[in-house]
């Protein structure tokens, strides 16, 4: 697979495919990460802080979209929610992901690579990041609501956008039969090898599910 990416004068995007060894409602979730979704886990040195706030919102800002609000970058939202006691396991893909973009700071999308509809050039499947235009939109739960996205940094793939900084589709949401997932993290280049680490991390725990990871980073 490869990932297509804008150029983008803020933007220090990493991305990687996971294929889990069964879909994601086999996989056991290690006892250990309930605990790390928590505001008090001191198990990395990557605690959010308000300057890891700033430079993300003034990413999302660069294409003309407001974080703000019920538009808040997901970060954030995961800060709401461990403070509320409302953060809680759901599957290996996405509990890995939380427990990550909690306390980077970053927000990071996860998808069901299987529901994308890919474009395929010489046997490779595509995608591509780049910024939604003005008036687009998409479901981003089960309920039906919807998020106008235009503006924002988005991934698409040939039916359109269908995951961002913010909320992804739920067209491509995991699902207890989900056995292939895109991680998309979006970092700041205010933040030099940031990212990187944070990506590290992030495998770093989905290797204790016995899964395989496939970096792709920006192409």
């Amino acid at each position: 697979m490869r990932l297509q990416v804008m150029t983008h004068p803020l933007l220090d995007l990493s991305a990687f495919v996971t294929t889990f060894e069964a879909g994601l409602g086999q996989v056991v979730v290690p006892q250990a990460w309930a605990s790390m979704l928590s505001l008090n886990y001191l198990g990395e040195k990557m605690q959010a802080t308000d300057l890891h706030r700033k430079e993300v919102r003034d990413l999302l800002r660069f294409g003309g979209f407001k974080p703000t609000g019920r538009s808040k970058p997901a970060s954030e939202y995961l800060i709401k929610a461990a403070n509320d006691n409302h953060l809680g396991l759901i599957n290996v893909a996405v509990d890995a992901c939380n427990i990550v973009s909690l306390h980077s700071g970053l927000p990071i999308s996860v998808v069901d690579l299987d529901l994308m509809e890919l474009e395929a050039a010489d046997g490779v499947e595509l995608a591509r990041v780049e910024i939604a235009k003005s008036g687009e939109s998409y479901v981003f739960n089960q309920s039906g609501q919807t998020i106008d996205i235009g503006g924002l940094l988005c991934l698409f793939d040939l039916a359109g956008p269908c995951a961002n900084a913010v909320k992804d589709s739920h067209r491509t949401k995991t699902s207890a039969s989900t056995v292939r997932t895109l991680s998309i993290v979006w970092g700041s280049v205010k933040f030099p090898n940031y990212t990187q680490l944070v990506t590290q991390w992030y495998q770093s725990l989905l290797s204790q599910v016995n899964s395989v990871t496939e970096f792709l980073g920006p192409q």
